[in-house]
């Protein structure tokens, strides 16, 4: 087998262990080997091969790596589960008083414990907004 073979091999791998890691480092350093590999097939010295795979290396992880940073990997700034409560709007199944410790909110069905910020009372069939979450209390306040 030829060393411009294993080079390709080398550097396939090198791209398949990108798919389980992040950083586009492994995949820099694939095509800085399919880089050595077309000089090594060239007949081109040991030297060379080395510079090439160092220019194909420095070449992808400052020029393309930015590029694939900023539009291949993006934050999901989606809420989910109990942030996703927040802003939400409901209706009140049982009076809201925090003196007596009471209340309760129904949100898409649910059915949660909740409280006011402000201390005020808030009487059955409110429409009201979830403007916090602190453990599985939802604080609201009522839509006017």
């Amino acid at each position: 087998m030829d060393q411009w073979h294993i080079l390709v091999t080398i550097g396939i791998v090198a791209f398949i262990l990108e798919i389980f890691t992040t950083g586009f480092i492994s995949g820099s350093i694939g095509i800085g080997l399919l880089s050595a590999s077309v000089g090594s097939y060239l007949g081109l010295e040991t030297n060379w091969q080395i510079l090439l795979f160092a220019f194909g290396v420095a070449l992808t992880y400052f020029l393309i790596r930015p590029i694939i940073t900023k539009y291949g990997y993006r934050e999901n700034n989606e809420k989910t589960n109990i942030d996703a409560l927040i802003d939400r709007t409901g209706s009140v199944t049982q009076e809201i008083n925090h003196f007596e410790n009471t209340g309760r909110v129904k949100i898409d069905g649910d059915d949660w414990k909740a409280s006011t910020k402000n201390n005020e009372i808030i009487k059955v069939g409110t429409t009201i907004k979830v403007v916090a979450i602190e453990s599985i209390i939802l604080f609201v306040k009522p839509l006017k």
